[in-house]
């Protein structure tokens, strides 16, 4: 293995210049839908959820065009829509139907178009439906018609059905996690699909499909153990990252899959592109075969315990400060509802956090009407609120929370109105509307200053960036909540037979690649 830089410094740079029988100038619509969907919480993603980006606002989301203007100026972008959504439950049958509309509407008022970038998540979950995003990629390969090339970019969190395979032509994903090379990724996809339609044979809808070699992986894994931190995840992505570069491949692409949906599609999956059928196939046979020999070496990221041991680690004399603790089982980053109660109601319980010797801060709890409540009171004012728990009720429903108003703050654009509710040690943010708090800022901005608390909760999986800087020790706790990461706990179902650790039963699956391309039969 050769040394490499991280995913997120690689940047492609100009595209080819255009062959005689390629496509100098090639005119290309950019569109789709962006949610990673639990189907164990009972949130539902309505319109409120999404944020809606046409036009102008929606092409400059993708900061590389700035980064790299030859790719900018190598084909006429049509920005169409694209809506995003922090993760939570599954859509709502209409928000999605109008969405999809919405997009199919625009290809064909503004197309026709020689490619395609379609920008999804992969984990899309909408009630009714059991591979959401196949059916929007089946939607807009029926709007741009049989000879566009479409490209589509996604999470390494997504999941890959046959279906949505045979709607696309190229496709990619994340090679870290956390995903710092999510904006890399995107500009790769882009690449991809120029490159492709400026190659020879460009100008020909046949030549220019590559072939595409996918084997579904019977493992599905939470994304905290398959952080690219370490092994064997780390060596997995360097390895795709050098099989793309092989002679005949035009890209390689690992996804871990969504374990918090119970949906067949949702498993590992791998997938090779290129124009040698041969090595294409090998390849993604050959990775396919590593990541299943290694579905047992894959670890949490971090410590794990229960909640009610994380805190006594964290509380111990002599503990390391600032102490993180990843209250993982409602993270609203993998989907969870943001509203699950009980840490809250934990940390409240605690005879050693009555008193306010300590600092010890809460991230968060979603609550309108009691974030109405603070704020009517004002701060300093002492209140008595019932919090969380009306979404998702987990094992305590709303909990009791008396103390005083430390901060008020109004303005945030994800969260809303935000308070800050001092009781005893602990510091218990509400927020009007679900926020993930990955940022130190995110505190500060609250009259908080996580650098010295003594310990802070956070609603996540893995730590993010600047959590992960700031934690002088963690542990990772194994809480309830709709992306509780004891899968086993969930009560799954409707999985494909053979998916691991649901079911052990088969050593041996078969990981034959599917060498297909789009209008043609499949080896």
């Amino acid at each position: 293995m050769t040394d490499r830089p991280p995913a997120c410094q690689v940047w492609l740079g100009p595209p080819p210049d255009a062959a005689a029988d390629g496509l100098a100038r090639p005119r290309i619509g950019i569109g789709g839908i962006s949610i990673e969907s639990s189907t164990f919480t009972p949130h539902i993603s309505g319109d409120e959820a999404f944020t809606v980006r046409t036009g102008r606002r929606l092409l400059a989301g993708y900061g590389f065009f700035d980064h790299e203007p030859g790719l900018r100026d190598a084909a006429d972008w049509v920005p169409l829509m694209h809506a995003r959504a922090l993760p939570g439950g599954a859509v709502a049958a209409d928000t999605y139907r109008r969405m999809r509309q919405q997009l199919v509407d625009g290809i064909r008022r503004h197309g026709p178009f020689d490619g395609f970038l379609l920008d999804i998540h992969g984990a899309m979950s909408v009630v009714g439906l059991d591979d959401a995003d196949a059916d929007l990629a089946g939607a807009v390969r029926q709007a741009v018609g049989e000879d566009t090339l479409v490209s589509a970019a996604m999470d390494l969190h997504g999941n890959v059905s046959r279906a949505l395979l045979d709607a696309v032509d190229l496709i990619t994903c994340y090679r870290m996690a956390p995903h710092e090379d999510e904006p890399n990724t995107k500009e790769r996809a882009a690449y991809n699909l120029v490159a492709r339609l400026r190659a020879a044979g460009g100008i020909d809808p046949v030549r220019r499909r590559p072939y595409k070699a996918w084997v579904p992986v019977p493992v599905l894994l939470p994304g905290e153990k398959t952080s690219t931190r370490l092994q064997p995840a780390r060596g997995i992505y360097d390895d795709v990252a050098e099989v793309a570069e092989l002679p005949g491949v035009v890209d390689a692409a690992v996804w871990v899959g969504y374990a918090w949906a119970d949906e067949p599609r949702c498993h590992a999956a791998v997938v090779v592109t290129g124009d040698d059928r041969a090595v294409i196939a090998r390849e993604a046979e050959r990775l396919a075969r590593r990541y299943w020999d290694a579905r047992d070496d894959f670890a949490f990221v971090g410590p794990t315990a229960s909640l009610a041991d994380a805190l006594d680690r964290a509380l111990a004399p002599g503990a390391a400060r600032p102490y993180v603790i990843s209250d993982s089982g409602d993270n609203p980053t993998a989907g969870g509802a943001g509203d699950v109660s009980s840490t809250l109601g934990e940390l409240l319980a605690r005879p050693d956090l009555a008193d306010d010797r300590r600092c010890v801060i809460h991230a968060s709890i979603f609550d309108p009407a009691a974030v109405a409540v603070a704020a009517a009171a004002g701060v300093g004012a002492w209140v008595d609120v019932w919090a969380g728990g009306r979404v998702d009720p987990g094992p305590r429903g709303p909990v009791r929370l008396r103390g005083r108003v430390f901060s008020l703050t109004d303005g945030d654009p994800v969260a809303g109105v935000q308070v800050v509710i001092r009781a005893g040690s602990v510091h218990a943010i509400l927020t009007e509307r679900r926020k993930p708090f990955h940022h130190l800022d995110d505190f500060r901005m609250l009259g908080l200053d996580p650098e010295t608390a003594d310990v802070l909760i956070v609603k996540i999986g893995y730590l993010e960036p600047e959590l992960y800087q700031l934690a002088a020790d963690w542990t990772l706790a194994l809480t309830p909540g709709g992306v509780d990461q004891d899968l086993l706990r969930l009560g799954h179902h409707r999985l494909a037979p053979g998916v691991v650790p649901f079911d052990t039963s088969d050593p041996h699956p078969d990981l034959a690649a599917v060498v297909t391309r789009r209008g043609e039969g499949e080896d």
